[in-house]
């Protein structure tokens, strides 16, 4: 007999599958503080997650930061029904295929031509790995090997594989694994404006944030490779929103002392923070830049490293030893790549970036209400990412806050005690108000 409840399937899971980013103990003892609901799908439509027994979900982080334009997308759907029928996959080594083309030219056309070619992955951390390896070749392969050292910010997440941990800078994640973990990558102050001292602005912030990295690269810029950063907003630094002023003096730094930039566009691009590269509000381009998650529309893993004509030209060679000889088995999927494509036939198609300036200002009237609580600080939002901080000494208050939010049918989890929305661009009016009245029911609840 087909298993079909919430129970069944719970049950399964946890006899077989190992969860990431969860303490599986967590799962399974409910009544305990900090018990970690597991939760079932069936199916997704538009916003909405819909479980075995009929209960509903509101998608409020697009499933973690994925999703784009909402679940069974008819558009992206039909694309890939089309590509099923012509290509699955094939080798993109020695091989090439229309969506992978495509996809490369108008994700160039994006940087005005700036960073002229695409490399491909299926994930962040390794799209954080490709990044970091071209940098450290690059430079080797035009005589200058002792640059070979990293920058990342205080509170930096680019990934959890070894390479990308170097450049992490959050505690929980890296601390197991710091024997295996390149010692070459340096925290340098971030310029979260929660850190802003008194009468400073967030201007202030990032130009102090920013003296730092230029004392660092007067003393060391013989030996650095690259800053690696993510645009204007730091993921799980608890939605670290920065200014752009940041960006700007940064691009002037590793210009001056020859360092390249690379920008972990990951999370933040695809129209999140109100642009469709979250580095164009400074006016600069990278030398590289990772993308993945919403590139895709949330629909198959995908990565991409775009870097500069410069950058490609140093691996031209007839020595294969001066080639960049990193590999995935579905470098370039077809699938993938042509979910993409339907993603940003989406955005041209209907003016995403313009119509999200209306929903992010929707989200954050609905949300304004939040700043009178008395155990709310820094509400603050950038595009369509919106995010708070809790002032609460309870170490379970993340996953209470995350079981209260399900209770009232909206998926909002927490990064420790910073509460953050980051919904599907395609949520209404009813939907923003939905959210808004699950985050105050929440916060009622557990404090």
């Amino acid at each position: 007999m087909r298993t079909s409840s919430n129970e069944d399937w719970l049950a399964r899971s946890q006899a077989a599958v190992w969860h990431p980013c969860t303490q599986m103990q967590h799962h399974a003892r409910p009544g305990a503080p900090a018990y970690l609901p597991l939760v079932p799908i069936a199916r997704g439509e538009g916003a909405w997650l819909h479980d075995f027994d009929g209960n509903r979900y509101l998608d409020g982080i697009s499933s973690w930061w994925t999703n784009l334009f909402g679940h069974a997308n008819p558009r992206i759907n039909a694309a890939l029904r089309e590509q099923l029928e012509t290509l699955e996959h094939v080798m993109l080594a020695g091989f090439t295929h229309q969506p992978v083309v495509e996809l490369s030219e108008r994700l160039s056309a994006l940087t005005g031509g700036t960073l002229g070619h695409a490399f491909y992955a299926s994930d962040g951390a390794s799209a954080t790995e490709i990044a970091l390896k071209m940098s450290f070749h690059y430079w080797r392969n035009v005589g200058r090997p002792e640059k070979s050292e990293f920058l990342c910010l205080a509170g930096s997440y680019h990934g959890e594989t070894v390479g990308a941990l170097a450049v992490t800078d959050v505690a929980i994640f890296k601390d197991a694994y710091a024997p295996l973990v390149r010692a070459a990558a340096h925290v340098l102050p971030s310029p979260d404006f929660r850190l802003a001292e008194a009468g400073e602005s967030p201007a202030d912030v990032a130009r102090r944030a920013a003296a730092g990295l230029e004392n660092w690269l007067e003393q060391n810029g013989e030996r650095t490779a690259a800053l690696i950063v993510e645009p204007l907003v730091q993921g799980a630094a608890g939605m670290a929103m920065y200014d752009p002023e940041y960006l700007r003096l940064a691009r002037q730094l590793c210009d001056r002392y020859e360092v390249h930039l690379i920008c972990d566009e990951i999370a933040v691009g695809c129209g999140r923070t109100g642009t469709f590269f979250a580095h164009e509000q400074a006016d600069i381009r990278p030398d590289l830049m990772c993308l993945s998650k919403g590139i895709s529309g949330g629909y198959l893993p995908l990565s991409i490293v775009l870097c500069s004509d410069t950058i490609y030209a140093a691996f031209l060679d007839d020595s294969v030893a001066r080639a960049f000889l990193h590999s995935h088995s579905y470098t370039g999927n077809p699938l993938a790549c042509r979910a993409a494509l339907a993603t940003l036939d989406i955005f041209e198609q209907d003016d995403v970036i313009a119509a999200n300036r209306a929903k992010a200002r929707a989200i954050g009237t609905a949300l304004a209400p939040l700043a009178d609580h008395p155990q709310v600080r820094h509400l603050r939002q950038r595009g369509m990412i919106a995010a708070f901080d809790v002032a609460s000494d309870d170490p379970h208050f993340s996953r209470k806050f995350y079981r209260a939010a399900l209770d009232r049918s909206a998926l909002i989890r927490p990064i420790g005690n910073t509460v953050y929305l980051m919904p599907p661009y395609i949520v209404g009016d009813d939907e923003i108000a939905h959210l808004a009245q699950a985050i105050e029911g929440a916060l009622a609840a557990v404090l």
